[in-house]
């Protein structure tokens, strides 16, 4: 699919300049970190999700999030855990999985009367910004760790001297602004093509938004996660990782909600099968990472063979 490369691209794109012009403008690197970079990670979901939703495809756009999250905590962690034993720092048992558990209850409850309105989306939103402040407040403790982390990912450059840094900080606007609109035109032909794939094997937009949409959108945290893993860098894997599942719900399925001209209809199957699978899965993470604080390459094949299974009574039994 050409749209899915021009999301993922432009988001990389919108990341890399977004990250950079704020370091011109000198604004810390832990807000950079978990403002930006948290965000940035997402922008794949959030640009499906808002063009679904305004075509009146809620659906893909409940899958997408549902998909991407039971992906990234089975697969993405998963694979991970394959390669080399995870361990998991405290601050995510403490804050980033309860966070995470939270979120996931607080989608299939409201998903229980078959719609998901603006005024529960506004909510969502507000819990990503109480979320947020507590990272920001939680955080101040690991201040200097979560300033080397973005140094070594994203400021490994010197800054250009002052009569460059101007021209600097144009190149990476015009940069942001290409990224940007790489990112919807691709949002606007991911979401057509799915769509056209959906009717051609007679399968709902759901389902399509479960498998490979949100395969898709989840490419760069799995990519991401595993060069990471090899490089050894495996506890800030981790907590991204938890961290993504947790915006992916609070703060881009809010602001989907938020951007749809009606309510979203979720489907018999999703509010049945996919969104209690969303939640039983942030629920079995909890005791996983709390034994021994990691997660063994055992635990990590049963998590990718886990992820295998229901994707493969996705497939056989709803298309």
């Amino acid at each position: 699919m050409g749209g899915l490369a021009l999301v993922v691209l432009g988001a990389e794109l919108l990341l890399k300049s977004a990250t950079r012009i704020a370091n011109l403008l000198h604004i810390s690197p832990i807000v950079i970190g978990l403002t930006v970079v948290a965000i940035g990670t997402s922008l794949p979901e959030l640009a499906v999700g808002i063009t679904a939703a305004t075509e009146g495809k809620g659906a893909l756009a409940v899958g997408n999030v549902a998909g991407a999250n039971i992906m990234v905590l089975l697969l993405v962690l998963g694979l991970s855990a394959a390669i080399a034993p995870l361990p998991i720092h405290p601050h995510s048992l403490r804050l980033e999985v309860p966070a995470m558990i939270g979120a996931a209850l607080a989608l299939l409850i409201m998903s229980i009367d078959g719609q998901l309105t603006r005024t529960e989306g506004a909510l969502l939103v507000l819990a990503a910004g109480f979320y947020t402040a507590l990272i920001v407040q939680s955080s101040r403790r690991d201040r200097r760790a979560v300033a080397a982390e973005f140094i070594h990912e994203f400021a490994n450059t010197p800054l250009p001297p002052q009569t460059q840094r101007r021209q600097s900080f144009i190149g990476h606007t015009v940069l942001l602004a290409l990224a940007i609109a790489l990112t919807i035109v691709g949002a606007d032909w991911l979401v057509a093509g799915a769509s056209a794939l959906a009717q051609a094997f007679g399968v709902s937009d759901a389902v399509i938004g479960l498998s490979i949409v949100a395969l898709g959108t989840s490419s760069p945290e799995l990519i991401t996660t595993v060069v990471a893993t090899l490089r050894g860098d495996r506890d800030v894997a981790i907590g991204n990782l938890l961290g993504s599942g947790v915006y992916n719900i609070l703060a881009i399925l809010g602001a989907v909600m938020l951007a749809a001209p009606q309510p979203i209809d979720v489907s018999r199957e999703l509010l049945l099968i996919d969104l209690p699978v969303a939640a039983a899965v942030a629920l079995v993470c909890l005791p996983v990472l709390r034994s021994g604080h990691r997660i063994s390459r055992l635990e990590g094949l049963g998590f990718v063979m886990a992820y295998l299974a229901y994707m493969g009574l996705l497939l056989l039994t709803r298309t």
